[in-house]
């Protein structure tokens, strides 16, 4: 009997795992979130959901069919795909924004290279890009407020311990009908400072508010998700549930998320305060909890494709997407820096793991 051989490229190692199993476990682990976010605002972001879902996988199925290639949409890639680019549009956007979303993430960010595997940047991010390029007032406006909570965070606008509203109409409207990452942008906005009061208290008021929005009460709705934001992000507990999940059948590993996460916690406890606040030892778990910065660590951070091979440059790249988030957050023009900082280092990825690949055993540099 002849032996069997199996020609591959290293490594050469066999498992049960498919990528039809990888993806569809990914979406289970979103589920959570979702569940979330239908008892926030309704069975909109459910039907939202699924448009982005379903687009993308009739998107994908058709152009596999018109380059004459196997059609793999069981697979579960571009359903997730789909799913997660809703995930970061505002539950109160259009019925048709996650299908344009999805069609230009399939289409362009992932069937254009080839397929499954040869996109260079992850699919979902760069449908995100072009909605926030091509629509950015109803991508950043529009938010709908939860079913409890408010959409700052902020419980009691009492708690503040004045009267925005007789006071400042500017500083009411801000902590009424913003998500709780453009709150803080535009305290850290002199301008606005400046404009909200003319006597002086411009800066006191700025304080107060910032300190409440960082305060536990505040920190609570972020972490079950009473605010306002995303879709799929605003449940830090229900990503945490999905992430766990993740981590146990070992589809994710821990360096991107730990080193993501750690770089943001280290850098806005040291660089987040605005003048005159003071600092308060929350406000990292603020930025933490905010924003897609979990959702984008746990479940996009994390892709095979995008990231690097090698160890050490997994941390590398998980660094470099916190530095940018940060950078983004505190001195950029948008509130949120998630999706952007991911973006630049899947272009850096190819250049990480050529400088961190390690020298393969009895190879002589001459």
């Amino acid at each position: 009997m002849k032996d069997k051989y199996i020609v591959s490229s290293a490594p050469h190692f066999h498992d049960k795992t498919t990528v039809k199993n990888v993806m569809w476990n990914v979406v289970i682990a979103l589920s959570p979130a979702l569940v979330f976010a239908v008892y926030y605002w309704g069975f909109r972001s459910l039907l939202l959901t699924l448009l982005g879902a379903v687009s993308a996988v009739v998107t994908e199925a058709a152009i596999q069919k018109m380059r004459k290639v196997p059609i793999s949409v069981a697979d579960g890639s571009a359903f997730l795909t789909g799913m997660l680019l809703s995930y970061n549009i505002n539950p109160g956007a259009p019925w048709w924004m996650p299908i344009m979303g999805s069609v230009f993430a399939i289409a362009v960010g992932k069937q254009v290279f080839g397929g499954l595997g040869n996109n260079p940047v992850n699919p979902a991010l760069l449908g995100r890009a072009f909605l926030l390029a091509s629509w950015p007032s109803l991508m950043t406006s529009g938010w709908l407020k939860p079913k409890t909570g408010s959409l700052s965070g902020l419980n009691d606008l009492d708690a503040i311990a004045i009267n925005l509203q007789s006071l400042s109409p500017k500083a009411y409207d801000l902590v009424t009908g913003a998500t709780p990452l453009k709150v803080v942008q535009t305290l850290r906005d002199s301008s606005f400072v400046a404009s909200i009061n003319g006597n002086g208290e411009g800066i006191n008021l700025a304080n107060r508010i910032f300190t409440n929005i960082t305060e536990m009460a505040a920190l609570k709705n972020l972490f079950w998700g009473n605010i306002g934001g995303c879709i799929g992000e605003v449940s830090a507990f229900a990503l945490l549930l999905g992430a766990a999940y993740l981590l146990y059948k070992n589809i994710i590993e821990w360096r991107i998320p730990l080193f993501y996460l750690g770089t943001v916690f280290v850098l806005t406890a040291v660089f987040g305060p605005i003048k005159g606040s003071g600092y308060s030892p929350m406000l990292p778990f603020f930025h933490i909890f905010s924003g897609g910065l979990m959702l984008g660590a746990f479940f996009m951070a994390t892709d095979y494709t995008t990231t690097p091979l090698t160890k050490n440059g997994r941390i590398i790249f998980a660094i470099g997407c916190g530095l940018l988030t940060v950078v983004i957050r505190l001195v950029g023009g948008y509130p949120e820096g998630v999706s952007y900082s991911i973006l630049f280092m899947n272009v850096m990825t190819p250049l990480i793991d050529k400088l961190t690949m390690p020298k393969p055993f009895g190879r002589i540099k001459k």
